[in-house]
C-alpha cells in the first residue's frame, strides 16, 4: 500500500485500516470487506473480498477471484501482527556477540611495578579494565534472545496482514512458461502491463518459482519471490504490492480461511520446518 505523504513508515501496510490506533475505527469501506462473526467472536473475524481481479500474462482481466482469511478483530489487530512482527525479527538474532573479562584476556598475570613505595597508585594486573588492553565490565556475552508464540496465533498475524494488504493485490495467471529464457527487460515489461510500478516494493507469492523467473526477476531490488515455504510477515507488511496467482489463492483460502480444521501432524512438520529456514535467514 502507498503510503501519504505526512505518514511515512517502513512498513506500509502499517497504514491499513487494520492497524489504526484508535480501537473504536472501523474497518475502510473501500476495502469492500463483508465480516461475519465466527464462532469466537474475540478470537478472530472471516473477511471476505468481494472483488479481487485476474490479470492475464498480457494484463487483460480474465476474472475474480475472493480470499476468504481469517482476520483479527480492528481492535487487536495491531497488536496481533506487533507481536508476531517483533517474534519474528528477535528470532532471528544470532546473539553471538561476546567480549573478554579481565579473566580472560591473555597475560595481566605478573604485578606490574611493588606494592608501595612508588608514589604510585597499587595495580595488581596490567589487564585491568581501566587500563588500555584490559577486560570488559558488564560486556555482552552469547545469549539466547528467541522468542515463542502460538503457532494459531502466528497464523492469524499473517492472515490478519494478508487481509490489509487486499487492496494492493492482483492475481495473474500462472506465467511460469512465459519466458524462454531469463530476461530482466521481459519481466519489468511484464510489470508494466500489470499495472505496477519497478520502483516500489512488489512481492509475488507462487506455489513454485520456475528457474526462468527466479533468474528473470533476481536483479530487481524492489522485488520479492517468495513460496508458500518462505512466506513471513515482514515482507508482507513491506511490500507496496501483492501479487498471487490462483493456485496461490486457492493456498490461502485453505491454509489461512475460515474453514480451516486444524493443525495436522505434516501442519507441524511443515511449521517448524518453516521457523527454522526463517531463523537461518
Amino acid at each position: 500500500m502507498a503510503t501519504s505523504a505526512t505518514t511515512l513508515t517502513s512498513l506500509s501496510f502499517f497504514s491499513s485500516s487494520l492497524f489504526l490506533s484508535s480501537p473504536s475505527s472501523k474497518l475502510s469501506t473501500s476495502l469492500s470487506f463483508s465480516f461475519k462473526p465466527s464462532s469466537n467472536p474475540s478470537l478472530s473475524i472471516s473477511s471476505q473480498l468481494s472483488t479481487l481481479p485476474i490479470l492475464s500474462f498480457t494484463g487483460e482481466k480474465i476474472g475474480e477471484t475472493y480470499l476468504d482469511l481469517k482476520s483479527a478483530p480492528p481492535e487487536t489487530a495491531r497488536a496481533v501482527v506487533h507481536r508476531a512482527i517483533i517474534t519474528d525479527l528477535q528470532n532471528k538474532r544470532r546473539g553471538t556477540a561476546s567480549t573478554l573479562t579481565r579473566g580472560e584476556v591473555r597475560g595481566g598475570g605478573k604485578k606490574p611495578y611493588p606494592q608501595k613505595k612508588t608514589g604510585r597508585a597499587r595495580r595488581g594486573s596490567t589487564r585491568t579494565p581501566l587500563r588500555p588492553g584490559g577486560g570488559v565490565i558488564f560486556g555482552p556475552k552469547p545469549k539466547d534472545w528467541s522468542v515463542k508464540i502460538n503457532k494459531k496465533e502466528k497464523k492469524l498475524a499473517i492472515s490478519t496482514a494478508l487481509s490489509s494488504a487486499a487492496e494492493n493485490t492482483i492475481v495473474v495467471e500462472d506465467f511460469g512458461d512465459k519466458f524462454e529464457k531469463p530476461k530482466t527487460k521481459e519481466f519489468i515489461e511484464a510489470l508494466k502491463r500489470w499495472g505496477l510500478d519497478p520502483k516500489q516494493k512488489s512481492m509475488f507469492l507462487m506455489m513454485e518459482v520456475p528457474e526462468t523467473v527466479n533468474k528473470s526477476s533476481r536483479n530487481i531490488g524492489t522485488l520479492k519471490m517468495l513460496t508458500p515455504r518462505t512466506l513471513n510477515l515482514f515482507d508482507i507488511l513491506n511490500c507496496d504490492n501483492l501479487v498471487l496467482t490462483p493456485d496461490t489463492v486457492d493456498y490461502l483460502n485453505g491454509r489461512y480461511g475460515e474453514d480451516y480444521e486444524g493443525d495436522t501432524e505434516d501442519d507441524n512438520e511443515e511449521y517448524e520446518e518453516e521457523e527454522e529456514e526463517q531463523s537461518g535467514e
